[in-house]
C-alpha cells in the first residue's frame, strides 16, 4: 500500500516524494547497476539515465502489487545496463582461447558460504563483458538462454556456451580465493 501510494506522488511530480523514491531505490539499483558495469562513472552515468527515464515514464507504469514497483524500475535499470554495453562493448568475450575452461570440463562447485558479497560481486564484475552479461541475466534475472539470445541478438547456444564458461572462471576465482584464504590462516 505505501508503494501504491508512492507511486501516486510520484506521478504528481511530488519533490518529497523524488527525494524518498531516490533514497529507498538508489542502494538498490547501484548495485544491480554494478553487476552488468564496470566503470564506476559508467555506473552513475546510467543510474542518472535510468532516474531520468523513471521520472518521464512513471505515468506508464501500472502498479500490480506489492513489488511491482521494484520490479519495473529495475527492468528498465537493466535494459539501459544492456543498452550500454551493446553500443560500447563486444559480446564477444576478451579472454584468450587457452584462458577459457571446457565447455565440457566437470565443474566441481567450491565453497563461498564464507566470501562476503562484496567479494563475490567483484568476481562477476572481472568477468569479460558478454559472459557477465549472460551470467547475470540467467542467474539474477532468471531469463532462459533463448529470452536471453533474443536480448543480446546472439544464438541461444552462445547463450548457454558463455554462461558455462563464466560458471567456470566464477568457480575457478572462488577456488582461489578460499586457497588464499585458507593459506593466510
Amino acid at each position: 500500500m505505501i508503494e501504491k501510494k508512492l507511486v501516486e506522488r510520484l506521478r504528481n511530480k511530488e519533490q518529497a516524494a523524488w527525494k524518498e523514491f531516490y533514497e529507498f531505490y538508489s542502494s538498490h539499483l547501484t548495485y544491480v547497476c554494478m553487476r552488468y558495469i564496470k566503470g564506476q562513472e559508467d555506473v552513475r552515468d546510467i543510474l542518472q539515465n535510468s532516474f531520468i527515464k523513471i521520472y518521464h515514464s512513471i505515468n506508464k507504469f501500472e502498479y500490480k502489487g506489492a513489488g511491482s514497483l521494484k520490479a519495473w524500475i529495475t527492468r528498465l535499470l537493466i535494459n539501459e545496463s544492456l543498452k550500454f554495453l551493446r553500443d560500447t562493448a563486444t559480446l564477444e568475450s576478451s579472454v584468450s582461447s587457452d584462458e577459457l575452461p571446457s565447455i565440457e570440463d566437470e565443474i566441481e562447485e567450491p565453497l563461498f558460504d564464507d566470501i562476503p558479497e562484496s567479494e563475490i560481486l567483484d568476481m562477476i564484475r572481472s568477468l569479460p563483458d558478454g559472459y557477465r552479461m549472460v551470467f547475470n541475466l540467467y542467474v539474477f534475472e532468471k531469463k532462459s538462454h533463448r529470452e536471453i539470445g533474443v536480448l543480446l541478438a546472439i544464438g541461444e547456444s552462445s547463450s548457454t556456451s558463455q554462461f558455462h564458461r563464466a560458471k567456470k572462471i566464477l568457480m575457478q576465482k572462488i577456488k582461489t580465493y578460499n586457497t588464499l584464504r585458507i593459506n593466510a590462516l
